[in-house]
């Protein structure tokens, strides 16, 4: 299994974005936020909680309480089986909402699970299903929480922008006959009001300030907005590891199958096929004993060199598969005797204390022994170094090279294949390769120490 170090050349100046094409504004990110699209969405967002958490508040309260006033008699169980179920429809209109305006993207809840189809049997999947509850407990969260973002979002923006454009329209505002301009306050006397060019410039400035801050104030009052729909809009953190579990034995499984037909072609290609040659040769030699000792001799002979390469194939398919000294002496040794295989000088440093366990050893090994093999194949170095050691409760893995970069953990190369093997166990690759080198591969698994027997 091994990636084509080469192929990320396409990138420009290893900026590991295609084309590297992005615009580089000539604002600074500050100045350009009042005119942003996001911040205008965002707005939006602030602006549409308030009349929306209103609705939500009121379905989702009277109808939960006359439900719960009803319980006395048959007709409240299907009353507040009613009112969850539109929450979990004002759940699914408010992920479409933050996906289309906050540009949240979030996971459908838990689906209802049936033991049979039928009203009392969705009605039971209703009233058990977490997912329900928490879209209810949103419903009436989220109003008090529009209250607030509504009212500081409307007079942060308003003030700013209204102070901001002072200049524009300030001499719409006379009093009476008197002269224009906003008048801060009055006691009976003309009062102070902002009417020279002096004031009316620091009115400006002063709302520039207030336009400028507007946005972040926003983006901060809608992180919450956010929070509060991943947390209680979307999958939950069970059934989110429940489907990452699902995924990662898959991964486990197709890898088992890909190893079990790799180990079955070698042995059929190589090993077996030596074999049968070497059993033909021998029946041959049997033959030609009494006739011709010499021929016989000369076949033994070539026979017995058969016999040194099957061996050789079977124990490099052995090694392949789990190598003794992996076993017998551990991580160190093991992974010394693959640097030596490597076609450059490879530098090998393991710190640690204790063995892991052997299911995390055999992955730590074969994770090394791959990623070296890309560096034989792929990537021209001259030098490579392996380090390994423990930082709490986590196995780390780095592999270095001084090659030509540009490794990719795109779909179908070695290194995707690496990275879902490590996902299996709740591991995770980290692939740092610009284009011309280095190249830093760091891989972490979950340290669980040998069991002592």
């Amino acid at each position: 299994m091994a990636t084509e170090y080469g192929q990320g050349y396409g990138l420009d100046g290893g900026s590991g974005f295609p084309g590297s094409a992005e615009r580089r504004h000539r604002l600074p990110a500050a100045l350009r936020a009042p005119v942003e699209g996001r911040t205008w969405r965002e707005f939006a967002h602030v602006l549409l909680s308030l009349p929306l958490g209103i609705l939500m508040f009121t379905y989702a309260v009277t109808m939960v309480s006359l439900g719960a006033g009803l319980l006395v008699t048959f007709i409240g169980i299907p009353v507040l089986a009613a009112a969850l179920a539109g929450c979990r429809g004002i759940g699914a209109l408010e992920r479409t909402r933050a996906r289309a305006l906050l540009g949240l993207e979030v996971g459908e809840p838990d689906p209802l699970r049936m033991v049979r189809p039928g009203a009392m049997a969705w009605m039971g999947a209703v009233l058990k299903s977490g997912a329900s509850w928490r879209a209810l407990l949103y419903a009436v969260l989220q109003l008090p929480w529009a209250v607030f973002s509504f009212v500081v979002a409307v007079n942060v923006w308003v003030l700013g922008w209204g102070l901001l454009t002072y200049p524009l329209w300030f001499w719409a505002l006379p009093m009476h006959a008197g002269p224009d301009g906003f008048q801060l306050y009055s006691d009976g006397t003309p009062g102070v009001r902002l009417d020279n060019p002096f004031e009316i410039t620091v009115t400006a400035l002063v709302g520039l300030l207030f336009t400028i801050a507007a946005p972040w104030i926003v983006r901060a009052l809608t992180m919450v907005d956010r929070l509060l729909v991943h947390g209680l809009l979307g999958p939950s953190r069970l059934a989110s590891r429940v489907v990452e579990l699902e995924s990662d034995r898959g991964v486990v499984v197709d890898t088992a199958a890909a190893d079990l037909r790799r180990i079955e072609r070698d042995l059929h290609d190589g090993a077996q096929a030596r074999l049968v040659a070497l059993a033909m040769d021998l029946g041959l030699a049997k033959e030609k004993l009494h006739e011709d000792p010499r021929a016989a001799a000369r076949m033994v002979d070539e026979a017995h060199g058969e016999v040194k390469t099957a061996l050789q194939e079977l124990r490099d398919l052995a090694r392949g598969i789990h190598p003794a000294v992996l076993t017998d002496r551990g991580l160190d040794a093991a992974l010394s005797a693959v640097a030596s295989r490597c076609t450059v000088p490879v530098q090998v440093e393991v710190d640690l204390a204790e063995r892991p366990a052997p299911a995390i050893e055999g992955i730590a090994y074969f994770t090394v022994s791959e990623l070296l093999q890309n560096i034989s194949k792929h990537a021209r170095a001259t030098w490579a170094g392996v380090e390994v050691w423990r930082t709490e409760n986590r196995l780390m893995l780095q592999v270095v090279d001084n090659g030509v970069g540009g490794a990719e953990v795109s779909g179908g190369s070695g290194l995707a294949g690496l990275a879902d093997r490590l996902d299996a166990v709740d591991g995770i690759l980290v692939v740092d390769s610009p284009a011309g080198g280095p190249t830093r591969v760091t891989a972490e698994l979950p340290w669980r120490g040998a069991q002592v027997r």
